[in-house]
């Protein structure tokens, strides 16, 4: 009931709904959902019949803020305080720039999403509420994008799909290295390696026991040359008297 009465209050304040809601970016970009991040396309050629100095808001909320989120509330106040999302406030208001901001024609290069919660610097800071702090939990969301003329809403899309975060993997689910397979693997990279050091180390005793062999035989066999080698004299030569003059 609450709902129809929200929207029947904004019917008689003249507030045009379009027909777009908020999507996550393509697919191909990555990071689209993290445990406290999400990525939107931009409301390009969404508002159409406003003003150019137009201000579009994004507005974040739960399930249960979506449904009782009310529009005449301004940003920046204590019920639309990201600081104080969710516990006492059940929606907030951020990300404003204006309409210029979102032409329908996209230059090459140009950027066309937005990232909610990307902004670490105030989340704890009162005095910024409207500030683009890291979402508080996996959610769900939802989100919708308000427009506001001097203060006062003038067009709005519908809102998004509930919208769920990343949650962390708990250590628990995390594989360990005693697992069965992973034990196996350990026990045959042990013996590979006790192998391998075990083939080294007899390669290097080959290697320096074969030089000493090589070294011995060789001054065993100089000495046995040396001793095989006679000096002979020849008896029927005599060394002959000088001639005398």
């Amino acid at each position: 009931m609450l709902p129809l009465l929200l929207l029947l209050l904004a019917t008689a304040h003249g507030l045009e709904e379009t027909r777009s809601v908020p999507i996550l970016a393509s697919s191909s970009l990555g990071g689209l959902t993290t445990a406290s991040t999400f990525v939107l396309e931009q409301p390009r050629c969404v508002f159409t019949n406003v003003q150019e100095d137009t201000v579009i808001w994004l507005v974040v909320a739960t399930v249960e803020g979506m449904h009782t989120f009310n529009n005449s509330v301004a940003p920046g106040t204590p019920e639309r305080a990201f600081q104080r999302f969710p516990t006492t406030a059940s929606a907030y208001m951020t990300l404003n720039t204006t309409l210029l901001n979102y032409p329908c024609t996209t230059a090459p290069g140009a950027i066309t999403v937005l990232r909610v919660g990307s902004e670490t610097s105030c989340a704890k800071n009162p005095m910024r509420p409207t500030c683009n702090g890291p979402l508080p939990g996996p959610g769900p969301y939802q989100v919708k994008f308000l427009a506001l003329a001097d203060s006062k809403p003038v067009s709005e899309t519908g809102w998004s799909e509930p919208i769920t975060l990343r949650t962390a993997q708990p250590p628990s689910s995390i594989p360990t290295m005693g697992s069965g397979r992973s034990a196996g693997m350990i026990a045959l990279t042990s013996i590979l390696s006790i192998l391998f050091a075990i083939l080294l180390a007899g390669l290097v005793a080959m290697l320096v026991f074969g030089g000493l062999d090589a070294c011995g035989g060789s001054s065993t066999l100089s000495k046995a040359e040396a001793v095989t080698v006679r000096r002979y004299n020849t008896h029927h030569v005599y060394d002959q008297p000088a001639a005398r003059l």
